[in-house]
């Protein structure tokens, strides 16, 4: 061993130190220098581990997540979306501090298969989820965002409407989550009936607040385990205007709510025929929208000042425990409502009532300059997934249809998708339907000739005509736009032939395929079993 390596080795460092001991505080007992060099022993370790420690705490620093969806919400219930009458300031704050996009729609407007491509981030035809068509496989759900985030290391809860089931499992999967407050079907407003809310009946007798304790406990827990965590919440709010929370009964007791511009059955007589065909339209009556609009409007808004109220307990509690400062917090729905635009209620339509929906994202690791901004970005519920997968530093799935949403939090692109596909496959066939949205236009194809129909092509420009009171397919003037969403249309439609999870949805690529003639269709049409959900 060299000179220079010798000088280095323990025994001469050990000599070295007890010599320079004796020069600064004289003659010392081996004693003495024994207790002393353990002092510093210990003191360099302590210094070691607690810088490990660090290291690893540092290491370990991807964001807790809180996912919170709600159902049937539509944006004129939020104040950040520009509603007069609407009370959201939890909502509103979270908007002021985080982005919020002004264009973003459910691929598909019915609560099952809108909740299940927000797990996944496929489109319907790729998880085969909605009423009356079947369950999502494993092999889909084992690549759901909160089992890939639980394997990752995060600690997951879900509570409320979990929306659809999995094959293979006779029940919900409640035991792939860490902590459970889901349940079946619609679930329930009064928390007591909901089985895994039990506990929180007495203080929280509605489900809008039940969830927000719920929320506040998982948080608690996860903090003391000192993991990351993931918290999915679906409201049942505010699904129908009907029991909301008495808490809250003198919030809109005044409120008188201005009508929609599109508001009516007059409205709508330029739309296709086909969409008369299904429960939304006798829904426009039956559910108050054509006689009571304003006493329908006040319950369904108390509705949501219920959430909004959860969410500020969630809130409370992410600050209560320390780590607002590193928890994005998502907040979106399942589908629109269309409230009586165009003389309809209820949803399913690719309409913008319906199909476009709020989302907010805030993020508070990012500078304050971009926060508390919008963006006018095209972007859609097949999108969320990925966007929580990369947020929480895992590989993308290869394959899946939605995109990362994190270059626009980031304001590195303008825009992460030119288009994005809008169906609906459930309900009657005549009321079917596919379509593609751009940012500045939405193409629909109505396929059924049923009853004397007309095959239908639906044409609207988003940024001049948001409430889509004119068709400009029919329009000469605008048949170089409607050849260019034609031809975004045909792309679409062909993928669907080509990744359609079974025969079920394969169909699809012939009934949506413009040049097919209705003979050939109905044949189509003809060899399946007409199977429906409500």
């Amino acid at each position: 061993m060299s000179a220079t390596n010798d000088w280095l080795t323990p025994n001469r460092y050990f000599s070295l130190q007890v010599r320079t001991m004796k020069k600064t505080i004289g003659d010392i007992s081996p004693f003495q220098v024994t207790r002393i060099w353990l002092a510093i022993l210990f003191i360099t370790f302590g210094s070691w581990c607690s810088c490990s420690a660090q290291e690893t705490q540092a290491a370990d620093r991807r964001p807790n997540i809180v996912f919170l969806l709600t159902d049937d919400q539509a944006t004129i219930t939020m104040g950040c979306y520009g509603s007069k009458e609407a009370k959201t300031p939890n909502l509103d704050k979270l908007a002021n501090a985080g982005v919020v996009f002004d264009n973003h729609y459910v691929t598909t407007a019915i609560c099952m298969a809108s909740r299940a491509s927000i797990m996944t981030g496929l489109y319907e035809y790729r998880t085969g989820c909605n009423f009356g068509r079947g369950r999502m496989s494993a092999e889909n759900w084992s690549k759901s965002y909160p089992l890939l985030l639980r394997e990752a290391g995060y600690r997951i809860a879900f509570a409320g409407k979990f929306g659809f089931q999995v094959e293979g499992m006779d029940d919900l999967p409640s035991k792939d989550f860490d902590k459970w407050g889901g349940g079946p079907g619609q679930t329930f407003y009064e928390t007591a009936k909901n089985k895994s809310l039990v506990k929180y009946a007495e203080r929280y007798p509605h489900s809008s607040t039940a969830y927000g304790a719920f929320g506040q406990d998982f948080i608690r827990e996860s903090v003391a385990a000192n993991k990351p965590f993931c918290l999915s919440i679906s409201f049942k709010a505010p699904h129908r205007p009907v029991s909301p929370d008495p808490k809250f009964d003198d919030v809109y007791k005044n409120t008188v709510f201005e009508k929609p511009q599109n508001f009516g059955r007059k409205a709508g007589e330029h739309l296709a025929w086909q969409s008369r065909t299904g429960r939304q339209y006798p829904r426009f009556e039956s559910w108050g929208y054509s006689d009571n609009y304003n006493s329908v409007m006040q319950k369904y808004n108390q509705q949501v000042y219920g959430v909004d109220q959860a969410v500020g307990m969630i809130s409370a509690e992410l600050e209560r425990q320390g780590v607002a400062h590193n928890t994005v917090v998502f907040f979106t729905s399942d589908n629109g409502f269309l409230c009586g635009s165009h003389g309809y209620g209820s949803k399913v339509l690719p309409y913008e009532e319906s199909a476009r929906v709020p989302l907010i994202i805030f993020d508070p690791r990012r500078p304050t300059a971009k926060r508390g901004v919008r963006t006018r970005a095209l972007t859609g519920s097949i999108d969320l997934a990925p966007t929580i997968l990369q947020l929480a530093g895992l590989k993308q799935i290869e394959g899946v249809d939605g995109k990362s949403l994190l270059p626009l939090l980031e304001n590195q692109h303008p825009e992460v998708r030119e288009s994005l596909a809008l169906m609906n496959f459930w309900g009657p066939e005549t009321t079917h339907s596919f379509g593609v949205v751009t940012r500045e236009w939405k193409y629909l194809f109505w396929y059924s000739q049923e009853n004397e129909m007309v095959a239908t092509e639906e044409l609207f420009d988003i940024i001049g005509d948001r409430l889509e009171m004119t068709n400009l397919a029919y329009d000469e003037a605008h048949l170089s736009d409607l050849n260019q969403m034609r031809e975004q249309y045909a792309e679409l439609v062909y993928r669907i032939a080509e990744r359609a999870i079974n025969e079920d949805y394969r169909k699809y690529g012939i009934l949506f395929d413009r040049k097919q003639p209705w003979d050939i269709k109905k044949k189509v049409l003809d060899k399946r079993s007409t199977k429906d959900g409500f």
